[in-house]
């Protein structure tokens, strides 16, 4: 070995000059071929979870030029190198014989008439865009033989098959398979293949309705060959020949242009398996294309769909709008817009008011007029029902008992668990929002939202399969990539953001919202959906959202315009619904959840209030968050002592063996007010017997003005100031008199509603009844 080696050292001695120059020309050879060979910009592709094409964007060069695939289709394999290169898989880049022959065929003519090029050569022509020369074939034949040298004849083969051109600005196969024939190319016939092999060699043939002999001469010719090489049989052959050629090309399927738009943004160039489900786009697009026409009949032009697989986080749908005129917006993909909440953030409210312990599935819940530091919400319908159970104020979406609650609740404390919640579009600070919060003070998207009602849902499910379990990352984002699988974290015995029984109770609660029209009596069919859902409408008929989840599915809906303009009738409930419920329809049935019982417990609650049983409650058995221990006992039972007569009296006028104590369920006097009014069944106390009425007994109260309000006086039609009217709760069928500042304006018995016009100032009134009790109230002014 040192013998060769000293032989080698004395050779490089003698002649430096050449074995510099070989070393050179190796070193080139190594590096020749430029990485990567084809920096081409590419379209950007979009597909199914199965591989369907959902869309795609050309590239920024204006060509349609896919991006490369691993590998190629067989028949086209066959076609290729039969028709380009029969003897691919035996040379080592080039042929000499091919190329000779074209040599003496070109020197004969007097021009190119043959080229000899192998199909490697052909990507490095195709990598380089040179002019054809002499020259240029002689680099031509270095760089093939170095792309043998680096490359599998598979892979050699994918890169001819992705690069080379079929006509116009079409590049590639997976391209001209979808513009000639609509179809992947895998699924193209062996005429259509060969139609395709014999193009990148004459491209100018596929120009509808012209070379349309030539073009089927070619393709003819290569069946023959096939048939002869025993690749297909006659059968096959005589049937490729009768198939047509192609005519007018094939439009690209847009089945999902904003998500194309969205992950082109986020990387162009590169092709998308994503989680879609063809045939559900498919369906969900029909369904956006119908409601768009019924909607836009009242000008209404945008509405957009989600739909989420639970289990993955896989989105399954993906429609960002709806088929309008550009200059209606279309382009905008709502998923991601933020838009007012309306009131889809009550089901969260309620959550996290079960989950802390500061309330109860049934709890009552003020529903009075009530005017908070200028704020003053209003109930959709502009009723009142005194006292309604905060599962019900869900499900019938009220806005003063949510707002009531928030206020209760906190509203720095509920923004804590939004953003915990990952609602990342409200990013204001809470003093911004104010108790607005939960009735649409604050913006929100589509995809956040659904996120996070996927989340609860996927919270639920794990929970009652694993044990009274959570994991740490189940408020992990939607997934868009086939194959890519959510980090949910680790199990562990702390909750997320919701315990498992928060969710499962607000589910119950969301479950008996009001169906759309025709869907009314769901609960008396078993083939009826059963899914917990959330409508919500902003403040002038701007947004209409539904959001709706079951044990493995959830789905939202966005209905609206894109330009923020509002439109008489759009709620919730009537333009999101439909579409929600239509959607779900679609996909398969899932059951309803199964009770966290590790996280519930059984307590004794009052039968009327919903608030933990008291002394003098009617008792009833309820589930509830185990958090619950902590809630309130009720505050409207108690004992009331009356006489032989029924009359309440007092052991100050009544001897207390003649006295009947009677449990009694009472609410403060405005609630009472209300409440009675639509509960048939509420007993008033009874009046005390003359004389017997202790000095505390508040048996009046004030309905309006709220406490520390403006009054703002308006004028009709005449231009006559309006008079603002006071009014007041009293427990007894008795007269009330009314002053303001000392001035007495009148007396009312049994409906007590006062009628004032004054001017602005301030002033103080007075109710007094004909015990002398009174009730007082300051009150701003303002008159037009």
């Amino acid at each position: 070995m040192q013998r060769w080696f000293d032989k080698a050292v004395l050779l490089v001695k003698r002649h430096p000059v050449r074995w510099a120059l070989l070393f050179s020309a190796v070193v080139i050879y190594a590096f020749c071929l430029k990485r990567p060979l084809f920096d081409k910009p590419y379209a950007t592709v979009v597909e199914t979870s199965k591989g369907e094409l959902l869309g795609a964007r050309i590239a920024a060069d204006g060509q349609w030029r896919f991006p490369q695939q691993d590998s190629v289709p067989e028949k086209f394999e066959r076609c290729i190198t039969l028709y380009e290169d029969e003897y691919f898989y035996r040379h080592f880049g080039f042929n000499p014989v091919a190329m000779g022959k074209a040599v003496r065929a070109n020197l004969q003519s007097g021009k190119v008439v043959r080229g000899g090029s192998t199909i490697t050569q052909q990507v490095i022509r195709l990598s380089r865009g040179k002019r054809r020369s002499y020259w240029e074939k002689l680099i031509e034949v270095v760089l093939a033989t170095r792309l043998e040298l680096g490359y599998s004849k598979k892979q050699i083969l994918s890169l001819y098959a992705a690069h080379a051109p079929f006509g116009g600005n079409v590049v590639g196969l997976d391209m001209a398979a979808w513009r000639y024939f609509g179809v992947r190319p895998h699924q193209l016939s062996w005429a259509e293949t060969a139609t395709l092999a014999v193009l990148p060699n004459a491209p100018g043939l596929i120009f509808p309705g012209k070379n349309q002999p030539e073009l089927a001469r070619k393709r003819n010719q290569l069946l023959q060959k096939l048939l002869e090489r025993g690749v297909i049989d006659r059968p096959t052959h005589d049937l490729a020949i009768q198939e047509p050629l192609p005519q007018k090309p094939f439009n690209l399927p847009q089945m999902a242009p904003h998500l194309l738009d969205r992950l082109a943004g986020q990387n162009p160039g590169k092709k998308f398996r994503t989680t879609v489900d063809g045939s559900l786009q498919q369906r969900t697009n029909e369904i956006v294309a119908r409601y768009y026409q019924q909607y836009k009949t009242n000008e209404v032009h945008n509405l957009c769909v989600i739909v989420v697989d639970v289990r993955t986080r896989n989105v399954l749908a993906y429609v960002g709008n709806s088929p309008a005129g550009a200059s209606q917006g279309k382009d905008v993909d709502i998923i991601v817009a933020p838009r007012s909440t309306g009131s889809v953030l009550k089901p969260l409210l309620y959550a996290s008011m079960l989950d802390a312990g500061d309330l109860l599935p049934e709890q009552l819940v003020a529903d009075i007029p009530t005017q908070i530091g200028g704020y003053s919400p209003k109930n959709f319908d502009m009723t009142y029902d005194g006292a309604v159970p905060a599962s019900a104020a869900l499900s019938r979406s009220l806005n003063i008992p949510s707002v009531l609650m928030l206020r209760d609740f906190g509203v720095y404390r509920f923004y804590d668990r939004l953003r915990e919640l990952k609602l990342d579009d409200i990013n204001k600070p809470p003093n911004h929002y104010g108790l607005s919060l939960v009735l649409g003070g604050a913006e929100s998207n589509l995809w956040d939202l659904v996120r996070a009602y996927a989340a609860m849902t996927g919270t639920l499910n794990y929970f009652t399969a694993n044990q009274g379990k959570y994991r740490t990352g189940e408020y992990a984002d939607l997934n868009l990539e086939a194959g890519a699988q959510p980090n949910f974290g680790h199990p562990t015995f702390d909750k997320p953001v919701f315990g498992a029984a928060a969710i499962y109770l607000t589910y119950r609660a969301m479950r008996e919202v009001n169906r759309p029209q025709g869907d009314e009596a769901w609960k008396f069919y078993d083939s009826s959906l059963e899914i917990a859902w959330k409508t919500g409408t902003s403040f002038g008929n701007r947004d209409a959202w539904a959001i709706g989840t079951n044990s493995r599915y959830a789905v939202g809906v966005w209905v609206g315009n894109a330009s923020g303009e509002g439109r008489p009738g759009l709620t919730g409930v009537e333009s999101a619904a439909p579409v929600l419920f239509e959607v779900f329809n679609q996909l398969p049935r899932a059951g309803w959840f199964k009770p966290p019982l590790n996280d519930l417990q059984e307590v004794t609650v009052c039968l009327k209030s919903g608030f933990l049983a008291g002394e003098f409650c009617p008792k009833s058995e309820q589930l509830v968050p185990l958090s619950a221990r902590r809630a309130k006992v009720c505050p409207y039972h108690r004992a009331v002592h009356l006489d032989a007569a029924g009359f309440r009296v007092t052991s100050d006028c009544e001897a207390v063996e003649n006295m009947v104590a009677e449990p009694w369920f009472v609410l403060p006097p405005v609630m009472e007010w209300y409440y009675k009014a639509t509960h048939v069944d509420y007993e008033v106390l009874p009046p005390f017997r003359d004389g017997c009425a202790p000095d505390g007994e508040k048996r009046m109260d004030f309905i309006y003005p709220q406490e520390s309000g403006k009054i703002y006086l308006t004028r009709n039609f005449t231009g006559a100031v309006q008079p603002v009217v006071f009014k007041v709760a009293y427990k007894a069928d008795k007269v009330l008199f009314w002053y303001l500042n000392g001035k007495y304006l009148g007396q009312t018995r049994k409906f007590h509603d006062m009628p004032v016009v004054t001017q602005s100032g301030r002033y103080f009134l007075t109710v007094t009844n004909e015990q002398g009790q009174e009730i007082n109230r300051w009150v701003e002014v303002v008159a037009p």
